[in-house]
């Protein structure tokens, strides 16, 4: 799901910029006046352990890859916006160092991955799981609901993203000056994919952590009443 440099025109680059840059203020914001000191921890964990699964991508047809990303987990742990600084510390460190996605597209990873995936999964999590106990398997089939839905979601708008350069920048004989594949070839690549594999991969390991923590110590769930959205 990285985008790489050369993907996006200046113009998607620069609004994904423009739109990440309050959201990664606010969650500083939020994080500092909502993170308790025991979930200090747990924020470099979610960052550490977004980083390692999201190594493990398979490419995609079209120049893009496919990896679960760790999203949900980290939000279902440690709140959304303390899941936001850690995905995107995780994307940040893999474009600059590893070359994975481009720095130019980081904004925009950032916005599918950090933003998109991180407060939908938590708001499914949060719908399906309702007052249910912690310890309950609502819980944690409501993770891996979350899991599968958020990680698509983000490959959506990944898609769009790319389906949309043919019509945003052309060369003077129609050939796009950027990704080449408009919405009807971007949305089936990104989203097949997903839907079929990495959706899974998501939805299975965010609800074995979940079910893992509840017998293990079922305290690190119940973070979610103590971090307001």
């Amino acid at each position: 799901m990285h985008i790489p440099d050369g993907y996006l025109g200046p113009a998607t680059s620069g609004v994904m910029y423009a739109a990440m840059l309050p959201i990664w203020g606010l969650a500083a914001r939020m994080v500092k006046e909502t993170l308790n000191r025991r979930q200090v921890p747990l924020l470099a964990i979610a960052a550490a352990f977004s980083f390692l699964i999201m190594m493990f991508n398979v490419p995609i047809p079209g120049g893009t890859t496919g990896h679960a990303v760790g999203a949900v987990l980290a939000a279902i742990l440690i709140g959304p916006w303390a899941a936001c600084i850690a995905v995107s510390v995780a994307l940040i460190v893999q474009a600059l160092l590893f070359g994975d996605g481009g720095i130019t597209a980081i904004g925009a990873n950032c916005f599918n991955m950090a933003f998109i995936e991180v407060f939908a999964g938590y708001y499914i999590y949060k719908v399906i799981s309702g007052s249910s106990a912690i310890t309950s398997a609502r819980r944690v089939i409501a993770a891996g609901i979350a899991g599968y839905a958020a990680l698509n979601l983000a490959a959506l708008t990944t898609a769009i993203m790319f389906g949309l350069q043919p019509l945003l920048q052309k060369t003077a004989s129609g050939e796009s000056l950027y990704c080449p594949y408009g919405l009807g070839v971007a949305i089936p690549a990104m989203l097949g994919e997903h839907l079929l594999i990495f959706g899974w991969v998501e939805a299975i390991v965010t609800a074995l952590v979940v079910k893992y923590l509840q017998k293990q110590d079922a305290r690190l769930l119940e973070t979610l009443k103590e971090v307001r959205a």
